[in-house]
């Protein structure tokens, strides 16, 4: 059994925390929109044939902000498309993932879910196979109350007020090989920018995400930071940051420090963004919007076979429906915990994806919908996790890692709302096989009432919860807690997630 030591002070904050920072991501990408929200046959789909029942999980789940419509998708799309009568809607081919799109859910569609579930909008535009113009046609259609062309037509599809959207993703990992339109950063950042300035032309409010690295493991990452900062820095308020993260070659103990890696890009990115604007001599500062983030079995997915062929495109097919474990929603706590740690630059994230795909929630055709293991983390965090992130100092052990050599055994983060009195504590035990006694000194803080102490932990780490057995893996009460003279204390189980509500 290891002892550890954290120590609170609401006077010591990193910064507020954004409720977009529990923000989620729909892609039209295998069966997230059709059989994931959108079933009009389900015994529970609704007038417009969402899921009611999928509905429900997302409001629990605490999502506020939803990035749409893709990731690789949008590098292809024509908004267009997705908008009329849908009987006279084109289908296309999606070159992203080599499948048919039907367009049968589109902007006002997908509108009309956001209000169901009570989120906001983030809209991607396509600067992979389009440009500037389109980026303007549709921000007329989204925005623009009435008197012009697009928003005529808006009012005729069945919607006279308009979107508000006021957060724009412009494109979508273009630093990618992969992705349709790829460029170098200089010319990508010359196409941003230059989107960006005719959008803010239309609507100087809103809000812009340029694309930063795919991921840290990029070869061009860092340069194509600055690079395309270098061009936009006064036209955006975001940048970007992508990560996954897997247990590979059954190195559980890296796997569980997968935030450490977090935490030392979201640093190199800010350090980057950071020089940019002393180079340009600019006032303003760029925030990360962490718009893709999550577990990912990559290595897997690529030794599948891949959808080929020239007449084979299907609809909406079963592409990356990893079954998280528990040891998988363990990461996920702690990657939110490293999000909460920077909140004072990282104002926005998108956990990857929201249904059926890489998802924390799980559905069955015609069948029910469940929570997957990841799911609890995030509904807990969101909603305890309010007023401002708190810097923390902790004692703890260590061990080693093969991949980010050595790292704290205890990772923790503490917010604090002055507005309630309420204090929250998320801590995450990466040991594989001992207990952590933790002692939370809250002797800084008004908070003497335990009204919580949830922990997702179980002997097998790799338990799951799936179609047959969909409630094998849950929260549970962790009774070891104790209120002592101004302290917590509270036992960690190993490979365990552990979030205290304090009052």
């Amino acid at each position: 059994m290891h002892h550890a030591r954290l120590t609170i002070n609401p006077k010591f904050a990193v910064g507020p925390i954004s409720r977009r920072l529990f923000g989620s991501f729909v892609e039209h990408l295998g069966r997230c929109v059709y059989d994931g929200i959108y079933e009009p046959g389900h015994p529970s789909a609704d007038a417009e044939g969402f899921r009611t029942d999928v509905i429900e999980l997302v409001k629990e789940l605490g999502v506020s902000t939803v990035r749409y419509p893709g990731g690789n998708f949008v590098s292809g799309y024509r908004w267009e498309d997705g908008v009329g009568p849908r009987g006279n809607r084109p289908r296309r081919l999606d070159l992203a993932w080599h499948s048919t799109e039907t367009n049968e859910v589109g902007l006002h569609e997908f509108g009309s879910w956001l209000e169901k579930v009570g989120s906001e909008l983030m809209l991607a535009v396509n600067l992979g196979t389009r440009g500037t113009l389109e980026a303007l046609d549709l921000l007329e259609y989204a925005n623009i109350r009435s008197g012009t062309t697009q928003s005529e037509l808006r009012a005729l599809n069945g919607r006279a007020e308009p979107f508000g959207v006021k957060m724009w993703c412009l494109g979508n990992e273009m630093d990618g090989p992969w992705q349709l339109g790829h460029r170098s950063a200089a010319d990508y950042g010359k196409l941003a920018s230059q989107t960006a300035k005719a959008m803010r032309q239309l609507d100087p409010s809103l809000e812009l995400v340029v694309c930063g690295s795919s991921g840290a493991q990029m070869p061009t990452f860092g340069d194509w930071e600055r690079e395309v900062l270098t061009h936009t820095y006064e036209d955006v308020d975001y940048i970007s940051c992508h990560a996954y993260y897997e247990e590979k070659n059954g190195d559980l103990g890296s796997f569980l420090a997968s935030a450490v890696d977090m935490d030392r890009f979201i640093e190199s990115v800010v350090a980057t963004a950071d020089h940019v604007k002393a180079a340009n001599g600019s006032s303003k500062t760029i925030n990360i919007s962490f718009d893709e983030w999550n577990v990912w079995y990559l290595d897997r997915f690529k030794k599948v076979e891949k959808i080929k062929g020239l007449d084979n495109w299907p609809v909406a097919p079963r592409l990356l429906e990893d079954a998280y474990s528990v040891a998988d929603a363990v990461v996920v706590g702690n990657l939110l915990i490293s999000l909460l740690k920077h909140a004072d630059r990282v104002t926005s994230a998108s956990l990857a994806q929201l249904v059926n795909v890489i998802a924390p929630i799980m559905t069955e055709p015609g069948g029910p919908a469940w929570r997957q293991t990841t799911f609890f983390p995030f509904a807990l965090t969101s909603r305890l996790a309010a007023g401002e992130a708190l810097a923390t100092r902790i004692e703890t052990p260590q061990y080693d890692t093969e991949v980010h050599g050595s790292v704290p055994l205890v990772d923790a983060v503490a917010t604090h709302d002055a507005s309630t009195g309420t204090s929250a504590v998320f801590l995450v035990n990466r040991s594989q096989d001992e207990e952590v006694v933790l002692t939370v000194d809250l002797s800084a803080l008004d908070a003497t009432i335990l009204l919580d102490a949830q922990t997702l932990s179980d002997s097998d780490v790799y338990a799951k919860n799936t179609l047959e057995d969909p409630e094998r893996v849950r929260l549970s009460r962790n009774k070891s807690v104790e209120v002592r003279d101004g302290s917590v204390v509270v036992t960690l189980p190993p490979v365990s997630w552990t979030a205290l509500s304090l009052g």
